[in-house]
């Protein structure tokens, strides 16, 4: 099982160097992976009265694609959108800064896709909120054939390419395209299409009543499940190290190929206190300091 980390949105601030010796302190510790959440805009609670979102216009989010090509410079980490929200954006764009990431990288990325749920955001980006489930399935499919095909023709129900395609060519052809879900509809989706997923539950019986509908969905469409992988999330607080090592624990206990260390909202106010929480996760995982 593979141990990564969340880059820390909301908390790193905006210095780029508290960016890049994050990156690259992580890289030495031993991570294997640095995944970010994604938000473009968000929301005003004053204009948009009764807003009760985690989020707001005072959250910081840096721009994961765009943070992915800094961070490529820098380390040799897999980088994972953990997930970017794919129908609010330009699918045939969206292909294109894959591909340049996954070159920048070596071939050492995922695409994490899910629907979100912000309709504000949504709004100011152009796209619809309501038909976002349906339009992901054929953006996933129109992003796979326009990281292997040289020239596209795809005229859909919501996407229109015509004799058309994205160079240079990414490394991985495709790039793995990973599901974030939580209903019953979205783990069968992910079920007929992802690479891999992202559970919204801890092990126990509400991960393995999900894992039951996402392998089901798989089957039902000729696939096999055991191919999948799956990339579990762990928080963690001063004083509950051990606790975290327990649930790294269980999540391999559960099968999970992935596994990332979550730091934000444990009252952290510096770079140098995400990476000193850090120091002290790798040590307790015995992950192989570099």
């Amino acid at each position: 099982m593979r141990i990564g980390v969340v880059f820390p949105q909301t908390e790193i601030g905006s210095d780029p160097s508290g960016i890049r010796d994050y990156a690259t302190a992580a890289e030495h510790l031993g991570f294997s992976h640095v995944l970010a959440y994604d938000h473009v805009l968000g929301a005003d609670p004053a204009i948009h009265r009764g807003w009760d979102g985690p989020y707001d216009i005072r959250t910081t989010f840096h721009e994961p694609m765009v943070l992915f090509g800094y961070l490529a410079a820098l380390t040799s980490l897999e980088l994972v959108t953990g997930i970017i929200i794919l129908p609010q954006r330009q699918t045939a764009l969206v292909a294109k800064q894959a591909a340049e990431v996954d070159l920048l990288t070596g071939g050492k990325f995922r695409l994490g896709v899910g629907l979100g749920w912000n309709p504000v955001e949504y709004e100011a980006l152009g796209k619809e909120f309501s038909n976002r489930g349906v339009r992901i399935e054929e953006q996933v499919a129109l992003l796979r054939r326009l990281w292997t095909e040289t020239t596209v023709t795809h005229e859909g129900e919501h996407e229109r390419v015509i004799g058309a395609g994205l160079a240079p060519a990414p490394i991985q052809r495709p790039i793995p395209v990973w599901f974030g879900a939580s209903s019953e509809r979205a783990l069968r989706r992910a079920g007929r299409l992802c690479d891999g997923w992202f559970p919204q539950a801890s092990p126990g019986p509400k991960l393995d009543w999900a894992r039951s509908v996402v392998e089901t969905a798989a089957l039902e469409c000729g696939r096999d499940p055991s191919l999948l992988g799956m990339e579990g999330r762990v928080g963690w607080k001063p004083g509950e190290t051990q606790l975290l090592v327990a649930q790294v624990q269980r999540w391999r206990d559960a099968g999970a190929s992935h596994v990332s260390v979550n730091t934000m909202g444990a009252g952290l106010g510096s770079v140098a206190a995400h990476l000193g929480a850090l120091r002290e996760i790798a040590e307790a995982l015995g992950v192989v300091t570099r």
